[in-house]
């Protein structure tokens, strides 16, 4: 079955992507959710019409983001956590204190668009990326201190 997402899916696609989903998927929880509608043809000439008259507004959004990825470039962290003394991290790391240290960096971005691969539970080096646009990512380098 091929909807339409009209906002953005983790790990399915952006918004205004045409994807391909199980029935069941698509039926029971992207369309009741308001995620997505169903790929008509009729759905698919409205999406082609509105992506054309949106097209310099889309641009400067991602004129945007790469600017942004450009100011952060350089940026490294150091995220502190409470910690054994073995330097095993009470907890774990998330994206809300990468979100955190950004904020006290002086760069204001939301939570759901940083990704950490894998879980954060020891003191060291990670990289988280920020998913800034469809197109534009940054890494950033954090280091996790004993507080």
């Amino acid at each position: 079955m091929q909807v339409i997402l009209k906002e953005d899916v983790i790990n399915l696609g952006y918004k205004d992507d045409i994807v391909t989903v199980k029935d069941g998927y698509g039926r029971n929880f992207l369309i009741p959710q308001g995620k997505a509608v169903i790929a008509s043809e009729s759905a698919k000439k409205v999406l082609a019409e509105n992506l054309r008259q949106r097209a310099h507004k889309l641009a400067k959004i991602k004129e945007d983001a790469q600017a942004l990825a450009a100011k952060l470039e350089g940026v490294a962290l150091t995220i502190g956590a409470k910690t054994s003394s073995t330097g095993t991290i009470f907890g774990s790391v998330t994206n809300i204190q990468v979100a955190e240290a950004l904020a006290k960096a002086g760069f204001e971005v939301e939570r759901k668009i940083i990704y950490i691969k894998d879980a954060v539970k020891e003191v060291g080096n990670y990289k988280a990326i920020l998913k800034l646009h469809k197109e534009v990512s940054v890494e950033i380098p954090f280091e996790v201190v004993s507080e």
